[in-house]
């Protein structure tokens, strides 16, 4: 798994496998979210799959596919609420990590200012600097 980490309790990754869970629950964990869409990937990797076996570690799953047409403020709110309500370290997971990256910056708009997001999401690897304008607009900045 190549887990990375946004800020304290938030962190991405490309797709995991049913094989990951336990080394996720070892980790400290406590939520995954699937934001990959199950028409992206084999049945063995769809997110009735990896939930069971989530599940079946101890952990909380939470499916919210998310794709750019979904990428709705409905859809941010709802991805910020599923890490604020957790218990503990959340693991999002889609394709590559920066779906997640993304909900996770433009949930953060109105918390952090846009330079604070984008250098949490640079050090973790990801350069979503395009949605500097989005950021700034959503900060009232813009």
């Amino acid at each position: 798994m190549d887990i990375r980490q946004i800020d304290a309790r938030y962190h991405v990754s490309p797709q995991i496998a049913a094989e990951d869970a336990e080394a996720l629950a070892e980790a400290g964990f406590t939520r995954v979210i699937c934001n990959r869409p199950d028409a992206e990937v084999p049945p063995s990797h769809q997110a009735e799959a990896i939930g069971e076996a989530v599940r079946a570690a101890g952990l909380e799953f939470e499916v919210l596919p998310l794709t750019h047409e979904t990428m709705s403020p409905e859809n941010v709110a709802r991805q910020a609420a599923l890490v604020d309500t957790a218990p503990g370290k959340v693991l999002a997971y889609c394709a590559s990590g920066t779906r997640c990256t993304v909900v996770w910056a433009l949930g953060q708009a109105r918390r952090q200012s846009p330079e604070e997001i984008l250098s949490a999401a640079a050090q973790a690897g990801y350069r979503i600097d395009g949605l500097r304008p989005t950021l700034d607009a959503l900060a009232g900045r813009g």
